[in-house]
């Protein structure tokens, strides 16, 4: 069966939308995070592609949707890179930047040329931000905390077959021309279209399993920031600015410096099968016991929804792992008594300045990663990165 042009871009447009639109859907019921957030931005980029593109289509003359549609499929990709990079909490500031000027780019490339470009006005323009995000994007999947999650992997090939795929268009554009019978079967529209249909799937399925592990469902979570400011736990920022500054002044005095990092992995899943009270009940009672049964002089910070960070200076590693000890096993007992005997996966993490240094960022970093893998191992319940 073969399918006009407008059929398959109506297609395309369909199926685009409807993921979109779930995506968007499911980001409002829950109590997201950044990448979450700019994944749905990436989706609304891809719904605005699909629609100028069937608007160039059905109108002749219209190049302005071709600039429109270039442009939004630019900052679809370049947002699904952005995406990644957020998740793996890496700096957004450059990056950000570049994905602007490359979605300006291709919209004035086309601008430039206008009716007379025709509709191949400023492509490559857009194949080659769209081969390089792509290929970053995929990259980063394999980074931080994405590298931890099988599920990461997926997008991550994902993300690099597509770029593969526009090197490929890219190579074939330039070589032969867009009207080669070569550029036609293999990298025209249609085709291009029939693969879109199929990676959106894809990318929609895996992105709301991984925003899932960091974005618990409205239902369980209430509002934490009176609560915690009764405890002494500290928003990220704040302790960010605390940690940093008890790290400058135990790198003068040579003392060492430990941060503990306690997660919660599968609240989200506690929600759906014993509901949202017991998963609220076991998240207000994590929150409370992590700071009941760290040392008194330690500082409690926050580390995204389903996690908190300890630091406070120790008199060596085998205290640091002792404390850490004392936080597992006290939540341990804590969570056993509110669950109705569901205890959700803890894992505890602890970076030590002789280690990893006495970059803030990086214990906590440090920290982070190694309290998901001992999320993930079930034979360990405390594990202390021992550095390369």
């Amino acid at each position: 069966m073969t399918l006009d042009l407008a059929s398959v871009l109506i297609m395309t447009a369909l199926v685009v939308n409807v993921s979109g639109v779930l995506f968007i859907l499911e980001t409002l019921l829950r109590r997201d995070e950044g990448a979450g957030r700019i994944w749905a931005i990436a989706f609304l980029a891809a719904m605005l592609t699909t629609l100028a593109y069937t608007i160039w289509v059905q109108s002749e003359g219209a190049w302005w949707a071709i600039a429109v549609g270039n442009a939004a499929f630019v900052a679809g990709t370049g947002c699904m890179w952005l995406g990644c990079r957020r998740f793996n909490g890496r700096d957004m500031r450059w990056s950000a930047i570049l994905v602007a000027v490359a979605v300006t780019a291709a919209a004035a490339a086309v601008a430039v040329e206008g009716g007379a470009g025709g509709d191949w006005a400023g492509a490559l323009w857009m194949f080659v931000p769209l081969l390089a995000f792509a290929g970053a994007g995929a990259v980063e999947c394999l980074r931080g905390d994405m590298r931890e999650s099988r599920t990461a992997w997926v997008l991550g090939a994902v993300l690099g077959f597509q770029s593969l795929y526009y090197v490929s268009r890219t190579t074939a554009f330039v070589t032969s021309g867009p009207d080669s019978a070569l550029f036609e079967t293999a990298f025209g529209t249609i085709s291009t279209s029939y693969l879109t249909v199929t990676l959106t799937i894809v990318a929609v399925v895996v992105t709301s399993v991984l925003r899932a592990s960091r974005a618990p469902m409205r239902g369980y979570l209430r509002e934490t920031r009176a609560v915690d400011e009764e405890q002494g736990i500290l928003t990220e920022g704040s302790f960010a600015v605390v940690l940093e500054s008890m790290c400058r002044r135990a790198e003068r005095r040579l003392e060492p410096i430990a941060v503990t990092a306690v997660r919660l992995d599968d609240l989200d899943q506690i929600s759906t099968a014993f509901g949202s009270d017991v998963a609220g009940a076991l998240a207000a009672t994590w929150r409370t016991g992590v700071r009941d049964h760290a040392p008194t002089n330690a500082v409690v910070g926050q580390d995204g929804h389903t996690g908190l960070v300890v630091g406070l200076a120790v008199s060596s590693a085998q205290e640091a792992r002792r404390q850490a000890g004392a936080i597992y096993r006290g939540l341990f007992d804590d969570l056993g008594k509110v669950g109705g005997g569901v205890i959700p996966v803890v894992g505890v993490g602890v970076a030590l300045s002789e280690t990893a240094g006495y970059d803030s960022a990086e214990l906590i970093r440090v920290a982070r990663e190694a309290a998901s893998r001992a999320a993930a191992n079930v034979e360990t319940s405390v594990l202390v990165d021992e550095g390369e």
